[in-house]
């Protein structure tokens, strides 16, 4: 696997840009501390694959910038993308040893990593980060059961809304800003990996945003940077209102 370790300086716990969402967001200044000893740095370029399905993971690992597709592989060939990992969010399993799906990065991915040993021991010893992990765990559940009724029930408007408005509030969290007033972002996939992980063809993806566009819900500058200037109207396109429904 290529790749090459970040020094360890890059990032002072209490300075990290996802300290408030990731797995030690609970973590106390001892606890910070103790974690500073054990992690260190892996970045991917886009395109580089981080593990592969069934592979043994001796580290877990928190996303710092960046984005990263899980994919799996029926035994015909056939691919499916199945979750998206961004900033904040947790990568591996503690107390397994390998992993169910390959995680390639779509972005230039910087990951903060920890062995998955020193890690699992530091669950036991500290409960911050087991209950936030927890806690995570069960956001994911959540947009999991999201993400079933969007591939069983939405039309492709409402798809492509729903992917558009889970991405913009995301990076307002990061930011630490609230959705009111103009939302905007960069898009982290591209046509073709939209259409992959939202089961539509690369037409009707392309079609549909640029009505979205064409009715005034977002505003492209190129390919890829989108403005939404009333979240509440990209909310009624997905199918949801503003009380609730996507997860962040």
């Amino acid at each position: 696997m290529s790749l090459h370790e970040v020094p360890i300086l890059l990032h002072r716990c209490g300075d990290c840009p996802i300290r408030h969402r990731a797995v030690c967001a609970r973590c106390d200044t001892d606890e910070l501390s103790t974690l500073e000893q054990i992690k260190y740095y892996r970045s991917y370029q886009a395109g580089q694959t981080v593990i592969w399905s069934g592979d043994k993971m001796d580290f877990v690992a928190s996303v710092v910038t960046g984005i990263a597709t899980l994919t799996q592989t029926m035994e015909d060939g056939r691919r499916q993308m199945v979750g998206l990992l961004l900033p904040s969010d947790f990568v591996g399993r503690p107390g397994r040893q390998t992993v169910a799906y390959d995680v390639t990065a779509t972005t230039d991915l910087l990951m903060c990593c920890f062995r998955r040993k020193p890690f699992e021991e530091m669950m036991h010893r500290t409960p911050h980060v087991g209950q936030r992990l927890l806690e995570m765990t069960l956001d994911e559940l959540d947009a999991a059961r999201e993400w079933m009724l969007l591939l069983g029930r939405k039309t492709a408007r409402e798809k492509i809304a729903s992917l558009l408005a889970i991405i913009a509030r995301r990076d307002a969290a990061l930011k630490l800003r609230d959705s009111k007033g103009p939302m905007t972002f960069d898009l982290p996939l591209t046509r073709e990996e939209m259409a992959d992980y939202l089961g539509l063809t690369l037409e009707t993806v392309s079609r549909q945003v640029s009505a979205l566009k064409r009715d005034g819900v977002i505003s492209l500058e190129g390919k890829r940077h989108v403005i939404v200037n009333d979240f509440a109207r990209l909310l009624e396109e997905a199918g949801d209102d503003s009380d609730g429904g996507l997860p962040v």
